[in-house]
């Protein structure tokens, strides 16, 4: 911070990057919209004032710290209406006053234009500035996004008449998925996942920006770890920034990457938002410092850099790769509250985070040939499981 800043007690002005080929001035924070208070409740047309006055009073705040851009989904049930009854009711804000982006995934061209008429109406515009086909995450909603005369091409149709300015895509899905997508040519824009504790698709980043796509990351502070209630030794690690503040100059630190999604639904969480900025690109010293006590932690577990990804679609359905991020973060970072949490959360086929369990029975499934003969992989899969797992174990007794 500037000392002329410091001596008047303002904050850090918020900063812009331009959004890949959309040409677009996007704040490197965006304003999220998943986690309003009932917003997930149904029916979806069904306001309640609590929450129309909670997201109205986050509005206003992220907009006087220089946010510009609003992300939502049809899929989050009530945050388009939310975000239509604030923008132009409440707020009554100029629609060139801010960008707006959304989503939607139905599987034919019909329904993909109905859903758009109907969001359209919803948030009260005649226009989106930034619309993604939401979440393709396996080879199936590949297909489904993409087979000729589908959604994705009547996406186009519409931003050939101004109703979209601008398509992309958002993904929860493998690696390679990631990249077959971003090589169709087909998009402006992509919604990934990355962070500190998961930098896997840094190579969709690298290839995005050849591009010259947006990337948008998805819940870095929710996915990204659990940021938000960190232990207290990251705490420590990160200090003087908070797990938050850091993992966003992290992400940040390329300019590869545009924004990142916040979803505020408190006035101090824009403060703490306001404490990411300013961004530095290459990191500054003082972060330089902070990434070297993180990594050094990788040293405290002999096993901790094996990630598993040759193991990817392994016969067992256990998400290898994944389960052994929980492990490291687990082992490295006390980060036990995350790793539950996202553990828990596979389902076998599950379109947005598959995954079975690390059981005995599927255990002896796994291809253990294809890991490194150093690797104790099984005893790892199974500690990782009996430290994370809350539902009703499956495991047999250790003496079958």
């Amino acid at each position: 911070m500037s000392q002329e800043l410091l001596r008047r007690g303002e904050k850090e002005p918020m900063q812009y990057r331009r959004f890949g080929k959309t040409n677009l001035a996007l704040s490197v924070i965006t304003l999220g919209g998943m986690r309003y208070e009932h917003g997930w409740d149904s029916p979806r047309d069904e306001l309640p004032r609590r929450s129309i006055e909670q997201c109205r009073d986050i509005v206003k705040a992220a907009f006087d710290a220089g946010v510009n851009h609003i992300e939502t989904a049809h899929g989050y049930v009530k945050s388009e209406g939310l975000y239509g009854k604030v923008l132009n009711e409440e707020l009554r804000l100029p629609r060139d006053s801010y960008f707006l982006m959304t989503k939607g995934s139905p599987e034919t061209a019909d329904e993909m234009y109905r859903l758009v008429e109907s969001q359209l109406k919803t948030l009260g515009t005649d226009y989106f500035d930034l619309y993604a086909w939401h979440g393709i995450n396996t080879p199936r909603r590949y297909r489904a996004a993409l087979h000729p005369g589908g959604p994705v091409e009547a996406l186009k149709r519409l931003q050939e008449q101004g109703v979209i300015r601008h398509v992309g895509f958002s993904t929860h899905g493998s690696y390679q998925l990631i990249i077959d997508a971003i090589s169709t040519g087909l998009f402006d824009f992509v919604n990934l996942h990355y962070y500190y504790f998961w930098q896997r698709n840094w190579g969709a980043v690298q290839l995005a920006a050849e591009r010259d796509m947006g990337v948008f990351i998805i819940s870095p502070n929710d996915k990204g770890g659990q940021l938000f209630d960190p232990p207290e030794l990251l705490r420590e690690l990160t200090a003087p920034l908070t797990p938050i503040q850091y993992n966003a100059r992290f992400c940040l630190r390329s300019p590869h990457v545009h924004t990142l999604s916040f979803g505020m639904t408190e006035l101090a969480h824009v403060e703490e938002m306001r404490g990411v900025l300013p961004v530095s690109v290459p990191l500054a010293p003082s972060e330089q410092a902070t990434l070297h006590r993180l990594d050094a932690r990788l040293a405290l577990d002999p096993y901790a850099a094996y990630d598993g990804y040759e193991l990817d679609d392994d016969p067992s359905g256990i998400n290898i790769p994944e389960v052994l991020r929980f492990r490291r973060l687990l082992k490295c970072y006390d980060m036990l509250t995350f790793g539950r949490y996202r553990y828990n959360m596979a389902r076998p086929g599950d379109e947005w985070f598959a995954g079975e369990f690390a059981t005995d029975e599927n255990l002896d499934k796994v291809r253990y040939d294809r890991a490194p003969p150093s690797i104790p992989l099984r005893r790892m899969l199974a500690e990782t499981h009996d430290a994370l797992f809350t539902g009703t174990s499956a495991r047999r007794p250790a003496s079958k």
